[in-house]
Parts: structure tokens; C-alpha cells; sequence
């Protein structure tokens, strides 16, 4: 097939994607918010977001990946015309995410107390027992906010989850810096503002997405009188079919990078505060991916719907070859920008904490030309498990997803960067490996389902 075929497209691909980019990377940008403003006070302060974020990330991995199985069944159901079952998956999605929040929420409290048992420095478990506490309330409207999210994607409006985004970003924005300077009468709270700040702008993004899927007319059939919906288990149970593997898959990946900072902590806070830099940058380039994967689930979904497996197959490669290219853009950025974008997080201009700011820094530059390798095979792994996605398949990538980080990814970790003196870059080393397979074996995964349905 010519390479034309794919690149033809792109245009689509594009259009539909970027404002699921917007909207991932606005998730992204929330702690990259945190991070920059917080890293002003100190290379301790920003540790401590990274340790009470990580609970966090694996409690939002299950809930953001339980609620993508919401998309295709939604996609699915459009390319089929049958609008009932688009309401009637509505309703019930919503009622799970909002359900799941609520669980996941009173999950990462009840974890505070590990905080103080995990062998992480002092000075940093103070400042994140804070943080955790208004992060993890956070949680009941971030997944209630991937409910509304997800249903608009499944019908290919993807640019209100986008505003919703931005507006909480603004709203963060200015919360941090009332909260955490204590600016213009308001209080000075440190880490605990930057978490409370975060709180109260993902409320906001699940007002907009209300208001705006009742002020949508092309909604207006889904919505309709959706509180007199009849709940079905089986249903219930279609959607927990597909939202607990992908929701595994999340975590499985989630926590692989969560493991990092916790190993990095080991290692001091000055590992930790460069961990989560070079963590932070590369979730905001791994967003375009999910943005990508995301329409990859929308569009090979419709066209399982409509049976053409033909054009199912061309448009799940095309958004492989373009995440490919954009990843190369990427890994070339970082490359030449690594010594650079650590400055970004920390106070370059401190005498009293200057030997700790140029550690973090100068590790955290190691780390970014790491991270500027793997940009390609998480990319495409994410993208291709959106495609997945897409065709329903989800049992199976979950289980090659463990396989690569838990039984690859995490003891390479383990070993380079606690048994060995490569220390962080060691603890990297292994993301990078685990990352390869997982691309490598999803590949091959939907290279053989799409074979058999052509």
C-alpha cells in the first residue's frame, strides 16, 4: 500500500486530535503548574508533589482508564445509528465514573499514612501529607469530568472537553498564586495551596462540561430525559468488561513510572526533585500521543461499526506513521534542549540553595536525553493501544503491558538504579526498555487481529 494511503490522513487525524491534545495536555499542565510554582520554594517543596502525586497518578490511572472504555462502545453505537444505546451508555458511564471517584478518592486517604513508612526523606513527607489530602478529593471531579469527556469523543465532538481544560487551567493559575505565595490577602499555604487550587478547578471543568452538553442541541437526544434511563446490569457489566482492563493497562503503566519516584526517593531528594522534572516534560509530550491514541479509538471504533475493517486498518496505521513523526520531533527537542528546561522548575537566582538546585538540575539534564529516546516507543505504544481500544481488545494488551513493565521494565529499574552507581539515569534506563517492548509486542498484537478481520 502506498505510503500516500496513510499520510492522506493525516488532515482527519489532526483535526480530530488536537483538541483531545489540548484537553490531555491541560491535565499535564495542572502539575506542571504545581511543579514551576512550588518549585520556587525549594527543591524539598517540590519533591514532596512528586511523592503526593504519585498516589495519586495510580488512583487517576484506574479511573481515566476505566472510563476510555465509554468511547468506543459510544463511537460503536454512533457508527450504528442506534441512538437509545448511545443515551443508555451515557447514563450508566456517568454513573460509574462518578461512583469510581468517590472509591478512588477515599482509596488515596486511607494511603497517607504510608507516606511516613516508605523510607522517603523527612522534610519531604511533611509538606506531602498536605498535598495529598486536597489532591485526592480532586479525584471525584476528574473522573466524573472523563464521564462528559468521554461521551463527547465517542461522537466526535472533541474541542468542549478542550475549553472545559483551559478554563481550569486558568483557574489554577490564578489559585496557585494567591494560595501558595499567600498574594493579595489570601493565606500562604505552600504545597497544601497549589493542591486546594487543583481541587476547585476540576469542579469547574465538570460545571463547563455540563453546561455545555445541555447547551449542545446535537446532544440534546443523548440527554434527554437521561435521569428516566433504566439501568441494566448487563450493560453495567459490558462497560466493567472494558473499563477494568484498560483501566489495568493504565495502571500497570502508571505505577511503572510511579515506582520511579519512589525509587528515586531512595536515592535523596535531589534524585527525586530531578525525577519528577524530567517526569513532568515528558507527560506533557506524552499527551499529544494519548491525544492521537484517543482518536485512533474514536475513528477505528466508528468503522467497526459500520464493518469496513478495510479502512479500519488504514486509519489505525496512519495515526501510527504521524505519532512516529511527531516522537522524532520530540526526541530532537529534548536532545537539544536538556541542559535548558530543568531551569524551568527551580529558582536559579537562590545563594541559600544553589549546591542543590545545580544537583538537580545536572541530573535531571542526564535524565532528559533518556527520556528524549523513549518519546517514540511510548508514543506509539500509546497509540496503538488506543486502536485497540477501538476494536474492543483489551484482555490481551493488559497482559502484554504487565509483562513489559513488571516483568521487564521494573526489575531493569531496579537493578540499574539501586544496584548499580548509575542512580537515577540506571532507574530511567529501565522506563526506556519497558516502554520498547510494550511498542513493540501491541504492534504485533493488532498487526494479527487486524490480519484476520481484513
Amino acid at each position: 500500500m502506498k505510503l500516500k494511503t496513510y499520510t492522506c490522513e493525516f488532515r482527519t487525524n489532526l483535526k480530530l486530535a488536537y483538541p483531545v491534545m489540548v484537553s490531555m495536555i491541560g491535565h499535564a499542565v495542572v502539575q506542571l503548574i504545581d511543579n514551576v510554582m512550588v518549585g520556587q520554594l525549594g527543591t524539598a517543596e517540590l519533591a514532596a508533589v512528586s511523592l503526593g502525586i504519585s498516589f495519586v497518578f495510580v488512583a487517576m490511572s484506574l479511573g481515566i482508564g476505566f472510563s476510555t472504555a465509554i468511547t468506543p462502545l459510544i463511537a460503536e453505537a454512533c457508527g450504528a445509528a442506534d441512538h437509545q444505546r448511545v443515551r443508555a451508555v451515557f447514563a450508566h458511564g456517568l454513573l460509574l465514573c462518578f461512583g469510581l471517584g468517590l472509591v478512588l478518592a477515599a482509596f488515596v486517604l486511607c494511603s497517607k499514612p504510608l507516606l511516613a513508612n516508605m523510607g522517603q526523606p523527612s522534610e519531604v513527607v511533611d509538606s506531602a501529607q498536605s498535598y495529598l489530602f486536597w489532591v485526592g478529593l480532586s479525584l471525584v471531579p476528574l473522573v466524573g469530568f472523563q464521564g462528559f469527556k468521554q461521551f463527547a469523543e465517542g461522537l466526535f465532538q472533541t474541542q468542549l472537553s478542550m475549553y472545559a481544560t483551559l478554563l481550569g487551567n486558568v483557574i489554577n493559575v490564578i489559585l496557585n498564586y494567591l494560595l501558595i505565595f499567600g498574594m493579595h490577602g489570601f493565606p500562604e499555604l505552600g504545597t497544601e495551596g497549589a493542591a486546594i487550587g487543583t481541587l476547585i478547578a476540576r469542579w469547574s471543568m465538570v460545571l463547563f462540561m455540563v453546561i455545555g452538553v445541555i447547551n449542545k442541541k446535537s446532544f440534546k437526544t443523548y440527554y434527554h430525559k437521561i435521569f428516566s434511563v433504566k439501568l441494566r446490569k448487563s450493560l453495567f457489566k459490558n462497560i466493567f468488561s472494558l473499563g477494568l482492563p484498560s483501566a489495568l493497562q493504565m495502571f500497570f503503566e502508571v505505577t511503572f513510572f510511579t515506582t520511579a519516584i519512589w525509587m528515586s526517593g531512595l536515592l535523596g531528594k535531589n534524585p527525586q526533585a530531578a525525577n519528577q522534572i524530567a517526569l513532568n516534560l515528558s507527560t506533557m509530550t506524552y499527551m499529544v500521543a494519548m491525544g492521537l491514541g484517543v482518536t485512533a479509538m474514536i475513528r477505528v471504533g466508528n468503522q467497526k461499526g459500520r464493518g469496513d475493517f478495510t479502512s479500519l486498518k488504514t486509519v489505525a496505521f496512519s495515526c501510527f506513521l504521524l505519532i512516529f513523526i511527531i516522537d522524532i520531533l520530540f526526541c530532537l527537542f529534548f536532545v537539544g534542549f536538556h541542559d535548558v528546561l530543568p531551569w524551568l522548575y527551580l529558582d536559579g537566582d537562590s545563594l541559600t540553595l544553589e549546591k542543590d538546585v545545580i544537583e538537580v538540575v545536572n541530573i535531571a539534564s542526564r535524565l532528559m536525553l533518556i527520556a528524549a529516546f523513549f518519546q517514540i516507543a511510548d508514543g506509539v505504544q500509546a497509540v496503538v493501544l488506543g486502536a485497540l481500544r477501538g476494536v474492543q481488545d483489551v484482555v490481551v494488551p493488559a497482559v502484554l503491558i504487565f509483562i513489559s513493565y513488571g516483568l521487564i521494565g521494573f526489575p531493569t529499574s531496579y537493578f540499574l538504579g539501586l544496584k548499580t552507581d548509575m542512580g537515577a539515569s540506571g532507574i530511567w534506563m529501565g522506563l526506556l526498555t519497558g516502554l520498547t517492548v510494550s511498542a513493540f509486542l501491541l504492534l504485533l498484537r493488532f498487526y494479527y487481529l487486524t490480519k484476520n478481520m481484513v
